[in-house]
């Protein structure tokens, strides 16, 4: 019975941790960009097969380029979504960023939604910090 609740605890702690540490990679800095990932800031938008991350690049209060993260959406869609999507917000100020109308690619609504989605908490969560 002890090392069950032992076990239990030690397990809770590590995932404690786990998370504690992702919720601090959100921002990081990349050659001299500040970087912003929403793999945990927006774990309940989905797409059509599953969360769909992004990485936001900013440099001097402007987004560089949006860059896809790994996902479980379909292929075909996927690269239609990159090709159509992705570079919308790049010269954009950040201010202007946050205020940018995107139009959804046909075809892959739901996974078009929630990559503008990943973006706008993205940008707020950087407006915040």
């Amino acid at each position: 019975m002890k090392k069950n609740i032992l076990s239990i605890l030690a397990l809770f702690a590590i995932g404690t941790l786990f998370m504690s540490q992702k919720s601090e990679d959100v921002i990081t800095k990349e050659d001299g960009m500040t970087v912003i990932n929403t793999t945990t800031l927006a774990t309940d938008v989905e797409g059509y097969a599953g969360t769909t991350p992004v990485k936001i690049y900013i440099k001097k209060n402007k987004i560089e380029r949006v860059e896809a993260l790994p996902n479980m959406e379909t292929p075909k869609y996927w690269v239609r979504i990159k090709k159509g999507i992705l570079d919308k917000w790049n010269g954009l100020a950040v201010k202007d960023a946050a205020k940018q109308e995107v139009d959804v690619v046909t075809g892959a609504t739901y996974s078009s939604e929630a990559v503008i989605e990943n973006v706008r908490r993205g940008i707020n969560y950087y407006n915040k910090k």
